[in-house]
């Protein structure tokens, strides 16, 4: 997005602090905008008649939310919640298509975000069919491998379990698992992956 989309957006937004565990906008509410993450964390979730969640995204700092109920105007198809104090900017719906409407490399730069948005989606439930416990787990390390091998989770574990689709208990054993075959070290500096590439098998389900 060019520095002037980015100014005609900022100039738009609304700042919002949300404490956490506050709900943001329920599943079946009018979509009310775009939600920007300044800091923190927003878990967004989708929940089942019996009261099960299973998390679809948490959305960190510079992540967008909302913005496909924004364009094709339908209800929130999923809960928002901040899972930590959030900051978050705020574009109603109305104002955020009239700068759709004028600004065609923006729509351009959005359909890419929600492509990338859509290919996560399948890459989950490629996840929750094909993969065991042991292969989600070591492929989202993978994905978010940093400098030093460093991999920055939720604050959270619970939530990266039901992200994942499992339990707690499933995703405590798993990263013990990884930590016993000296894959990861959990650290004074976090969680760190050592062997990259064992580490790219398990994902890939060569156990």
């Amino acid at each position: 997005m060019t520095p002037t989309a980015k100014t005609t957006l900022y100039a738009l937004a609304t700042a919002m602090v949300v404490p956490a565990r506050e709900v943001i906008f329920r599943q079946g509410d009018p979509c009310p905008g775009l939600f920007v993450v300044g800091t923190g964390l927003v878990r967004v979730y989708k929940l089942a008649p019996n009261g099960k969640e299973h998390i679809l995204h948490l959305a960190g700092p510079g992540a967008t939310f909302a913005e496909a109920a924004v364009i094709g105007g339908f209800p929130c198809p999923a809960f928002a919640e901040a899972a930590e104090p959030t900051e978050l900017a705020f574009i109603p719906a109305e104002a955020f298509m009239g700068f759709l409407r004028q600004d065609h490399q923006s729509c351009i730069d959005l359909l890419v975000g929600l492509s990338a948005w859509l290919h996560h989606v399948v890459d989950l439930l490629e996840d929750v069919v094909l993969r065991d416990a042991l292969g989600r787990v070591a492929r989202y390390l993978v994905e978010r491998i940093g400098p030093g091998g460093h991999v920055e989770l939720p604050s959270s574990r619970k939530h990266l379990a039901s992200h994942l689709n499992l339990t707690p208990e499933t995703m405590s054993r798993t990263l013990r698992r990884l930590l016993d075959e000296g894959l990861i070290v959990d650290d004074e500096a976090g969680l760190r992956v050592l062997a990259t590439q064992r580490l790219r098998e398990v994902a890939d389900g060569v156990v």
